[in-house]
């Protein structure tokens, strides 16, 4: 019977990373895998939808070239196939480098569907493995509402989630998206750029939660591109590939050749139900130290609904680790950034301005657009600004919000500055490199303290 110090349940980004930490630290570690190391990121989720969205990127510059001076003599045209094909072999190098990191830090890698007997005790098919502390990073799986008509048209394959529209076969004509959140507005970014005809409907208000700046920018930008948008629309029912929803006092029907389903995630707590943990909101309840109820036994990454994003559960999973090993490493969910892979691209980190007043700030806010921004002038693309919330008795950022080119790698600027409790002063005041896109957060640093360089005040 095999003997370990710390066992990880579940290898993708929070349980591999808690693995390679917990060997590095030296801890005997055993990681629990049912399917491909990697998780749902890697495979299905963060890394092939990032690759497709590059591809059409792509296009979409290749279609717009000529106002860069590059003509192009003939006919622009997909190859879905081999966007395919190169989404794959993206997936499959990566999946193959965490294997091998786990290898070489010498971490025991067991194949198989590992279910919980007690906090001590896993079964992996016929294999009983013990150990004395226990990581719980089983993830999420899509969740399924009981909307009439929904899970019959997902056994026809007539209702798909993010997975099923990882694996269509040809870019549909017709492109319903019910649900206007992260995952569902990254579809409708890749498949209107590729030319599909898109519609979201949402219940309350696309990419609800964000910055209110944030979100009617992008529902502007998705309409000038032909992207129909339905918000507050209640779906009654799915009539196979027909979704048929109440918007105000009308109801309307809306067929598509894919109707994609991102309603959103829930844990997958199945492996662990003998345990007896205590549960809030449908995922696993832990502490500041991301312990369960149950001594010895953590949870981290989407299985306890705190925050579904891989670099969280990486995060969550390096805590764990610390803290099992005698640390004390606790997680601030507020100085987590988040992102959407839409196009043009949006991240945040920290409070909206609505989030900041509500919790009593006497809020002052900053916004820069990249159509002033050189960088983005030169590159051609000026969709989007920054903005800034601070407080305005001591000029504390309390959120940074970014719609437009990069702003995924922008926000660990953002990020920093949060951690490091940095004021207006010290972002206005940190000269950044011209000409950079960076440079406009230092910008929309002027514009709250009301002495703007390059607008207008």
């Amino acid at each position: 019977m095999a003997q370990y110090d710390i066992a990880v349940l579940g290898g993708g980004p929070g349980g591999y990373v808690a693995a390679i930490r917990a060997a590095q630290r030296g801890a005997r570690t055993v990681l629990i895998e049912k399917e491909t190391l990697g998780g749902v990121c890697l495979n299905v989720g963060c890394i092939p939808t990032k690759t497709l969205l590059r591809s059409a990127q792509v296009y979409q510059e290749v279609i717009d070239a000529a106002q860069f001076g590059i003509i192009v003599d003939g006919k622009v045209k997909l190859d879905w196939p081999s966007i395919l094909s190169r989404k794959d072999k993206v997936v499959k190098q990566l999946t193959g480098g965490v294997t091998q990191l786990l290898k070489a830090n010498g971490v025991d890698v067991k194949h198989g569907y590992g279910l919980v007997r007690d906090k001590n005790t896993i079964v992996v098919d016929d294999e009983e493995i013990q150990t004395k502390n226990l990581i719980i990073a089983t993830g999420s799986r899509p969740a399924i509402l009981p909307i009439p008509g929904l899970q019959d048209a997902i056994d026809r394959g007539l209702a798909i989630d993010s997975t099923g529209a990882l694996q269509l076969q040809e870019v549909p004509e017709r492109f319903v998206v019910v649900g206007g959140g992260v995952i569902g507005i990254e579809f409708a970014a890749l498949f209107s750029t590729l030319g599909s005809k898109v519609t979201v409907l949402e219940k309350f208000s696309i990419l609800n939660g964000l910055d209110a700046d944030i979100q009617a920018h992008m529902r502007r930008f998705l309409k000038r591109r032909g992207v129909e948008i339905y918000e507050n629309a209640d779906v009654q029912r799915f009539d196979g590939s027909r979704v048929v929803v109440d918007i105000g006092a009308e109801v309307r029907e809306f067929e598509g050749d894919a109707v994609l389903v991102s309603l959103g995630r829930r844990p997958n707590i199945d492996a662990v139900s003998s345990l007896g943990l205590e549960l809030d909101r449908g995922g696993i309840k832990t502490n500041d130290r991301l312990e369960t109820n149950i001594s010895g036994v953590y949870a981290i990454g989407d299985v306890n609904g705190k925050q579904m994003l891989a670099h969280t559960a990486s995060a969550e999973g390096i805590a764990a680790v610390e803290n099992i090993l005698g640390g004390s490493a606790e997680i601030d969910y507020d100085k987590i950034p988040a992102c959407v892979y839409s196009f043009p691209e949006i991240a945040v980190v920290g409070l909206t301005e609505e989030q900041a007043e509500s919790r009593g700030h006497d809020v002052q806010t900053g916004m820069f657009p990249f159509a002033a921004n050189g960088k983005a002038l030169a590159e051609g693309q000026t969709e989007g600004f920054v903005k800034i919330v601070a407080d305005k008795k001591y000029g504390e950022v309390l959120g940074i919000h970014i719609i437009g080119p990069h702003a995924t790698d922008l926000i660990a600027e953002a990020a920093n500055a949060l951690r490091l409790e940095s004021t207006l002063y010290d972002l206005a005041e940190t000269v950044h490199p011209h000409p950079t896109l960076s440079e406009a957060v230092m910008e929309a640093a002027h514009v709250a303290l009301g002495q703007p360089i390059h607008v207008a005040r």
